[in-house]
């Protein structure tokens, strides 16, 4: 029995089974990790979706920023992008089973001595305080006003978080820092401009896992995100989206000897 767990898939159905095949993938004894943007840019959204969701308990999924960004846009309260490839998902006659099991997932998910989450963490959060923190949105998310979330959960502002943040406000850091944070300063304001490799930053600002003293320092964390990172795997971090959507590869960490796997996506 293993768990695997899977860089950014956003719709590359047909890589995703490929990568499944060369890990021998066993649906009885095997359970996979996420890391969030299962959907979007990809070719094949819907089935990717309805395949994660039928592995029930044997898949944990967490939610991206493209995730979300189908959650709000399926409400009707965001425009969808010119590069979204969700229509599929949109029209299909299982939508509503589909986002509603999506709008169910966690934030962040924390066993087996790791923790994941799909972009990172504030270097003032422990992985214990930052699930509480995920916890809060999670309950937004699945309350019956989760409309009224969506409407707020876009903007760049706070750019930094402080424990007597209230309201959206919070919420909306929180949401920042877990599904789009790359870098930030050594004080902990995120900036969400740059996308490239971690060398080219502004002044000021380096990778949310370079920050001298963060509290989360020492404890394993999984994400994806940064597909122009590429692949790092350290004691204490493993960045895995290999950007896949982008004709590069598709990635498995199996946590029980962090041995990964590839598959290329192009």
């Amino acid at each position: 029995m293993s768990v695997y767990a899977i860089g950014d898939v956003q719709g590359c159905y047909t890589a995703l089974m490929r990568l499944l095949e060369r890990i021998a993938y066993d649906p009885a004894r095997d359970t996979l990790w996420f890391t969030g943007d299962l959907v979007n840019r990809g070719p094949e959204s819907l089935a990717t979706l309805r395949f994660i969701r039928g592995l029930g308990e044997r898949a944990v999924a967490i939610l991206g920023n493209h995730d979300l960004h189908l959650l709000a846009v399926a409400l009707g309260v965001h425009q969808p992008h010119r590069e979204d490839t969700l229509n599929d998902i949109l029209t299909a006659p299982d939508r509503d089973e589909l986002l509603d099991w999506l709008r169910h997932r966690p934030l962040m998910h924390v066993d087996a001595g790791y923790a994941m989450v799909h972009a990172g963490l504030l270097p003032q959060w422990t992985v214990a305080r930052a699930r509480e923190l995920a916890g809060e949105v999670e309950a937004a998310l699945r309350a019956d006003d989760h409309p009224e979330f969506f409407r707020h959960m876009y903007g760049n502002t706070p750019v930094a978080w402080r424990d007597d943040l209230a309201g959206w406000d919070r919420l909306r850091v929180i949401v920042n820092a877990m599904t789009r944070i790359r870098l930030c300063s050594h004080a902990g304001e995120m900036e969400f401009g740059h996308k490239t490799a971690q060398d080219h930053g502004p002044d000021g600002y380096v990778p949310w896992f370079d920050v001298p003293g963060r509290a989360a320092a020492g404890q394993p964390v999984i994400f994806g995100h940064w597909a122009a990172l590429g692949l790092v795997v350290r004691d204490d971090l493993f960045a895995i989206d290999g950007g896949c959507v982008w004709g590069r590869d598709l990635n498995a960490l199996r946590l029980d000897d962090r041995q990964v796997f590839q598959c290329a996506c192009g």
